[in-house]
């Protein structure tokens, strides 16, 4: 049998709307997140000057929410759904973190179409961590997570698998290149 330490659990939940500088998609995002989760999202705002995309730093171009805990976990399911509880390999990487799309948001189970909204889609990221994990932000004496301690992909597509029953679509080989 396995440690406790080594027992993987939900961190959080966020859900992200880009807008860019279009600030009547933005206040549509802010509905929508609104509207899937009853919490209020935050706008994000830039750091940096684009000149070329016409950005300044302050300028708000999209909204956010962070949910955790039993929040996270009943909303992930939700989302899953949306997504036919199908994710690639890809949406996986190397230290616990998945992150996939839902095109519209009407996919998602128990969420109406507002004619308000639109048709709108927004980004998921999960973030899997385990006890001891604290180590890498508490405030004195930061350290590094052990190599072997870390969530590698194969334990973190495992967690999915498990909890949520999900699987893992093939991948496509394509046969016409050299």
């Amino acid at each position: 049998m396995s440690s406790k330490m080594k027992n993987i659990r939900i961190e959080k939940v966020t859900l992200n709307i880009g807008a860019g500088k279009e600030q009547a998609v933005l206040e549509k995002g802010m509905i929508l997140l609104k509207n899937i989760t009853g919490v209020s999202p935050v706008k994000t705002v830039t750091q940096k000057r684009i000149a070329g995309w016409g950005l300044r730093p302050g300028l708000p171009i999209g909204c956010k929410i962070t949910l955790r805990k039993a929040k996270a976990k009943e909303l992930l399911s939700r989302l899953l759904a949306a997504h036919n509880n199908l994710l690639s390999k890809t949406n996986f990487d190397g230290h616990g973190n998945i992150s996939f799309g839902i095109h519209e948001y009407i996919d998602i189970p128990d969420v109406k179409y507002d004619h308000n909204i639109g048709i709108l889609g927004l980004q998921v990221s999960l973030t899997l961590n385990r006890p001891g994990f604290r180590i890498k932000k508490r405030k004195i004496m930061k350290r590094k997570i052990p190599r072997k301690h870390r969530i590698n992909k194969e334990e973190a597509i495992e967690f999915m698998k498990n909890n949520f029953s999900m699987s893992i679509k093939e991948e496509q080989k394509d046969e016409t290149s050299f």
